[in-house]
């Protein structure tokens, strides 16, 4: 019985921490799309399609999560995964509310950091949502699926897929500019740094966690005392 709820709060925090992650990641996403400079490629699609076709950025965001998830599940075979159908409708929901929020700053200079701090930001909650392990993204799976059937390395898979949505959101009027080639070069750096100090740190919380749950067994006994209350008399 303890050891089923120990695992019910790990699960819950895993979970908690993904969430987290996926609002870091999309404000990050929202301030490179109000820095005006250039989006990465997936963005560079979305803003495309409500450029030609109305509706949000958001809204394009899980419209084509929807129609990767439904491929990606016809070529594995397999039905998807909760954490892939959850990043795909909260990412959408979250950027939207953050655009809502955010305006583009007259400075350049402004403009340019608010660039730089989305695609560090972005890389964090990239970091942090998948620390938890509580499945890919819809494109990460995608990106897997392809992988698989095809006996290309990720790096590959990876380049061939954003160049060719890259090109389709340029054709559509998306933005790219000098932010698409940085996040280009620079996201794969920001990620590699991000993902050990954010797995660390879930590692942590979950041991912390245990912990806490073993201090708070512990019969209390009448010479209990807090030595912070102590130190403050």
């Amino acid at each position: 019985m303890e050891t089923r709820k120990r695992k019910q709060g790990h699960l819950m925090l895993r979970w908690l921490i993904f969430m987290v992650g996926l609002v870091v990641m999309s404000f990050g996403v929202a301030l490179m799309i109000q820095a005006e400079l250039g989006s990465a490629p997936w963005d560079v699609l979305h803003i495309g399609l409500t450029t030609q076709f109305g509706l949000t950025v958001g809204s394009w965001s899980i419209i084509v999560g929807i129609v990767i998830i439904g491929v990606t599940s016809l070529m594995m075979k397999e039905r998807p995964q909760a954490g892939g159908i959850i990043n795909m409708l909260l990412v959408g929901v979250f950027i939207d509310i953050f655009l809502l929020t955010l305006s583009t700053p007259d400075s350049m200079v402004f403009r340019f950091l608010m660039l730089l701090a989305g695609i560090i930001i972005m890389g964090y909650g990239i970091g942090l949502y998948i620390a938890p392990n509580c499945g890919a993204g819809p494109r990460d799976s995608l990106m897997l699926a392809i992988k698989e059937k095809t006996g290309w390395n990720v790096s590959r898979v990876r380049g061939v897929m954003e160049i060719a949505v890259l090109a389709v959101g340029w054709l559509l009027g998306g933005p790219v500019f000098i932010g698409t080639i940085l996040f280009s070069v620079g996201i794969g750096h920001v990620v590699g740094k991000a993902m050990p100090q954010c797995q660390a740190a879930v590692t942590r919380l979950l041991e912390r966690g245990d912990k806490d749950e073993n201090i708070n067994k512990r019969a209390l006994r009448a010479h209990d005392y807090d030595r912070i209350s102590e130190k403050a008399r």
